[in-house]
C-alpha cells in the first residue's frame, strides 16, 4: 500500500541524527517523516552512561536521552512510521522509500540508518547469539552475574562494557587484538584500577566452543606467538566496531570501501536530494555529537535543496 501524501522530508532512522534532524527539519517549516524499524534511539539507547554528551553527566543513560530527543522532536511535528525499508527509488525529483507495509513519497531524503556492531565471522557465531555470544552487555549482562565472561574488543564500547561488567560479574577478561587499548584515555585508568578486569594482549579470538547449544568458551591465539589458549566462559560480548547499514540502498548511492554512504560535512550524497547523516555516512569520528551535528547540517543541505526545488 502507498502514501498519497508527500513529504518535504524522509528521514530513514529515529538515532541521534534523525532525530535531529526531525527536529530542525520541522522547526524549519518542513513536513517530515521519521521510518524506524524496532525502536527510536539506535545505537544510543543501549548506553548504560553518557558521560561525553556535552550537559549530561554520568547519571543519564543513553536510553533517557533518546527519549528527551524524540519527545522533542515530536513536540514540533515530526511523524514517525514502525516500518522496515526494503528499498529506495531516487530516480524522480519525489524519491520514494519502499517498506515492509508502505511507500513512503518525500522531495528529500535523509539517510540516517546508523549501524550495527560487527561480528566475529566465527562458523557457529550466528548460532550462538542469544546462548552466550552477545554484542550489547547492557541489555545481556545481568544474565550473566557473578560468573566469569570475556569482552573482545579494545575501543570506547569495549572499555565501557568491561567497566559494566566489571561490576556485575565475577571476572572479565579483554581480549584485544594490539597491544594497546583504542579507547580514549579515560577508560584506560579506570580499567587498571578494576581488579577483576584482565586485558590479554594481541590476541585474537578463532574458535567458539559450545556444550548442548550454549557458549562453552573460546580458544584465543596470540597473532605474535601463535600460541593458542582455551578460557572456559558463558558469555562473549563482541565490541569490535560497526557495519552501516545500507543493504536497503543497492546501488543507488556511491559508497566507501567500507561500506559507509560517501558525504563530505554539508551530508550531501551523490545523489541530488538525498543526504546522510550519522554512523551510516563517511567521516571519521563515530558518537553521538557527531551524529547530531549532522542531523542539523543535513537539514541545512536539505532546505537549500529544497529552496532551489522550488
Amino acid at each position: 500500500m502507498g502514501s498519497e501524501r508527500i513529504y518535504d522530508v524522509a528521514i530513514i532512522g529515529a538515532g541521534p541524527a534523525g532525530m535531529t534532524s526531525a527536529l530542525y527539519a520541522c522547526r524549519a517549516g518542513f513536513s517530515c517523516v521519521m521510518i524506524e524499524s524496532i525502536s527510536y534511539g539506535g545505537q544510543l539507547a543501549q548506553t548504560e552512561h553518557l558521560e561525553n554528551y556535552p550537559g549530561f553527566n554520568q547519571s543519564t543513560s543513553g536510553f533517557e536521552l533518546s527519549e528527551i530527543m524524540f519527545a522533542q522532536a515530536t513536540s514540533f511535528g515530526a511523524e514517525i512510521i514502525y516500518d522496515e525499508v526494503q528499498s529506495v527509488w531516487f530516480e524522480n525529483d519525489v524519491k520514494t522509500v519502499v517498506c515492509a507495509y508502505e511507500s513512503i513519497q518525500a522531495r528529500s531524503v535523509i539517510i540516517a540508518s546508523g549501524a550495527r556492531p560487527a561480528t566475529l565471522g566465527l562458523p557457529n557465531e550466528e548460532a550462538l547469539k542469544g546462548q552466550g555470544v552477545s554484542y550489547c552487555a547492557t541489555c545481556d549482562g545481568n544474565f550473566f552475574k557473578d560468573e566469569d565472561v570475556i569482552v573482545v574488543g579494545g575501543g570506547d564500547t569495549a572499555a565501557a562494557d568491561a567497566i559494566y561488567l566489571s561490576r556485575i560479574c565475577n571476572t572479565v577478561r579483554m581480549i584485544v587484538r594490539r597491544d594497546e587499548l583504542r579507547a580514549t584515555a579515560v577508560y584506560h585508568h579506570r580499567l587498571m584500577e578494576l581488579e577483576n578486569v584482565e586485558i590479554i594482549w594481541n590476541s585474537n579470538v578463532i574458535r567458539l566452543l559450545e556444550d548442548d547449544g550454549r557458549l562453552a568458551g573460546v580458544i584465543i591465539r596470540n597473532n605474535k606467538t601463535n600460541e593458542e589458549t582455551t578460557i572456559d566462559s558463558r558469555a562473549v560480548f563482541v565490541a569490535i566496531g560497526t557495519v552501516p547499514n545500507v543493504e536497503f540502498l543497492g546501488n543507488t548511492l556511491e559508497l566507501a570501501p567500507s561500506g559507509h554512504v560517501l558525504a563530505e560535512a554539508d551530508c550531501r550524497t551523490s545523489v541530488e536530494g538525498v543526504f546522510a547523516a550519522g554512523d551510516v555516512r563517511t567521516k571519521p569520528l563515530y558518537q553521538v555529537t557527531t551524529a547530531v551535528g549532522d542531523g542539523a547540517n543535513a537539514v541545512e543541505s536539505c532546505a537549500e535543496y529544497l529552496a532551489r526545488m522550488r
